[in-house]
């Protein structure tokens, strides 16, 4: 697959599925993209837990500052995001909605707490029903309520670029 058709997108708040983005994008090129929102979450993690369960609850869609042109010209995108509330963060959800990905292959990534990946995978099939959505991978990442951010360094790292790569090659996308 033409590097050029591979669009990366994901969310990450302490780095972590930044970290998986971006072995994913050594592994099989792509574009890279960070999800950012017009109005950016709290620096504090209870501020944000509490927004986040808030739009969770309403529904409510944050509007993106990220912008992404000609997304027709991508054939293959890959969506990473933490599991926030046991779900897909809002920010993702908002991305789902905004952009038409029909006809595509999407795959999803998720890195989480140690309680998995909640009802992430299966959002991204229902914001997605005419797109071919791919095997998920999911790899326990840091846990910000107890101070345990960025994890993915040393061995952890070696792990996660493992398990990436086994993944893409089970997927047939490497």
């Amino acid at each position: 697959m033409p590097a050029n058709k591979i669009l990366i997108v994901y969310l990450s708040r302490t780095n972590n599925t930044k970290a998986i983005a971006e072995i994913i994008q050594r592994n099989v090129g792509g574009t890279l993209v960070a999800l950012e929102l017009e109005k950016p979450y709290p620096g504090n993690y209870k501020a944000t837990v509490q927004q986040v369960v808030d739009e969770n609850t309403s529904g409510y869609l944050p509007p993106l500052k990220t912008k992404i042109d000609s997304i027709e010209n991508y054939d293959v995108v890959f969506i990473g995001f933490p599991t926030w509330d046991m779900q897909m963060p809002p920010p993702v959800k908002s991305f789902l909605q905004q952009y038409n990905l029909s006809g595509k292959k999407v795959i999803p990534f998720n890195t989480n707490a140690g309680y998995g990946v909640g009802s992430g995978f299966q959002t991204v099939k229902k914001l997605c029903p005419n797109s071919k959505v791919l095997e998920g991978f999911e790899i326990k990442g840091g846990i910000e309520r107890d101070g345990i951010l960025f994890v993915m360094k040393d061995e952890k790292a070696k792990e996660a670029e493992t398990e990436v790569k086994e993944w893409l090659h089970r997927i047939k996308v490497m």
